[in-house]
């Protein structure tokens, strides 16, 4: 369009927001936001701490709604238990949120970090707020870090850092506690560090990771260490939703020109949009890497906008292709076939976990052992036998052989009882008679049954001589 401006898309992408010429780092201080997106995603932040911090409490059937215990290779999600035998499920799962995020993205840009990613609503809404509260806005902040060490600093700088600590203890615990279970996490604390010494040395870590993040690395997580953004700009294209500037309606930018208000763009060149960003960018130079779509710039712009008596929205969620060709979002060939996967994916994963077997059971010809002959003069072989036990009940266990023709011995005892939510192993011999022996290797079929129902058939094979048959 005429009169709009060319932005260079290669100058500002030579040089970093937070660190200068020689590589040292320039902390950033943005400025408080406010306005409508700001306020949306306040009580859309305050809501998902209120699901994670409650979480831990939330139980069902007597049981966490949610548990990942990795040392124990258990996890429990909305009231099932999962093994490392359900890795397919794990698996499955994992691909259809990769997709989702994959798709999400193309859509929609990196809403997930500015609305839903962990890292932001901490940062933005819990340490962010607390350091507005204690040492001011962004100038104030500015005139503190640069202060010498007096008392107004020394008491400012740490309450804060206490204040720090006290939180990310508090996320520790919650993070430990999804992982050990609330349970565990009491019995922790009545019994005291000495009796739990590597759980506590794990808090302990969580808690200075936690402040570590929040307090020095803050941006840094995002524009450098999480892998996300960087995937961003291959998932990208001109019809994806981000948090853009409207450089058609806002080129040449400069300040209001009364005596003729036609040779300026919307944009007054105020920056209150890079003021208010996190991660030190200019939105006005176009969709970067860094931008995690906080639509703090859009409350920024609006403000400004309303004071011009401009329209709102020069800074607003639009695509490239919306701003330069006045298009709407549609759906491509590529948005389809993205979703056509994801509900294939999907659908599968839940018909998987639908048909679910309450037991999963393994049965192995023991290692290293040979057909042997029994005083009756009987041939067996000796097998062992597993259990997982994915429910909240004891099961017990009856094995009942369906084919070939012979007989099932238990090495210790005549029952087996599984335990609720754990693993139950056995040793069993299949006894057979010798003119019952065709072949070297025989397939063996047993019906695995509890309480009268049966649960499962698994298979296994039978070797035995067969020059005695002749």
């Amino acid at each position: 369009m005429e009169g709009a401006k060319v932005i260079d898309q290669q100058q500002f992408r030579d040089k970093l927001a937070n660190v200068d010429k020689k590589g040292k780092r320039l902390w950033i201080f943005p400025k408080k936001p406010k306005g409508n997106f700001y306020n949306y995603r306040t009580w859309f932040s305050w809501f998902l701490m209120g699901l994670m911090f409650s979480g831990p409490f939330l139980k069902l059937n007597g049981k966490p709604l949610l548990l990942l215990n990795v040392l124990e290779r258990k996890f429990i999600i909305f009231g099932m238990v999962f093994w490392p035998q359900d890795l397919n499920l794990f698996a499955l799962l994992m691909l259809t949120f990769v997709l989702f995020i994959i798709l999400f993205t193309v859509v929609f840009g990196r809403v997930w970090c500015g609305w839903a990613c962990p890292q932001t609503i901490f940062m933005e809404m819990l340490f962010r707020k607390i350091e507005y509260l204690i040492e001011g806005d962004a100038n104030q902040q500015k005139k503190l870090a640069e202060a010498d060490y007096d008392f107004n600093k020394i008491w400012r700088k740490g309450l804060k850092h206490l204040l720090f600590w006290l939180m990310s203890f508090i996320i520790a615990n919650t993070f430990l506690a999804y992982i050990i279970s609330l349970d565990e996490l009491w019995l922790m604390v009545e019994d005291g560090p000495a009796a739990h010494l590597g759980k506590f040395m794990a808090l302990a870590l969580f808690t200075t990771v936690f402040n570590f993040v929040f307090a020095r690395l803050r941006e840094l997580v995002c524009i450098f260490i999480c892998p996300y953004g960087r995937l961003q700009g291959l998932m990208l294209d001109k019809n994806s939703i981000v948090v853009a500037y409207d450089f058609v309606r806002g080129e040449p930018r400069g300040k209001v020109d009364k005596s003729d208000p036609s040779k300026k763009g919307d944009c007054i060149d105020c920056k209150l949009c890079v003021n208010v960003c996190p991660t030190g960018i200019d939105i006005r130079n176009g969709t970067q890497l860094e931008c995690v779509n906080c639509t703090a710039c859009i409350d920024a712009c609006d403000e400004v906008m309303v004071k011009i008596n401009k329209p709102k929205g020069l800074v607003r969620f639009d695509s490239l292709n919306g701003i330069t060709l006045g298009k709407k979002f549609t759906f491509n060939p590529r948005n389809i076939a993205y979703s056509v996967v994801l509900v294939g994916l999907f659908s599968v994963f839940l018909f998987a976990l639908i048909t679910r077997k309450d037991i999963e059971t393994t049965l192995l010809r023991t290692p290293g052992m040979l057909y042997q002959k029994t005083e009756t003069g009987k041939i067996s072989n000796l097998y062992n036998i597993e259990f997982v036990n994915k429910t909240f009940r004891e099961l017990p266990i009856q094995l009942k052989l369906v084919e070939p023709k012979g007989e099932i011995k238990l090495v210790e005892g005549n029952d087996i009882l599984v335990e609720k939510e754990s693993v139950g192993k056995a040793s069993l011999f299949i006894e057979r008679e010798p003119s019952e022996i065709k072949q070297i290797s025989t397939p063996v079929v047993i019906e695995v049954y509890s309480n009268g129902v049966i649960i499962e058939t698994v298979k296994s094979k039978f070797n035995g001589p067969v020059f005695i048959n002749k």
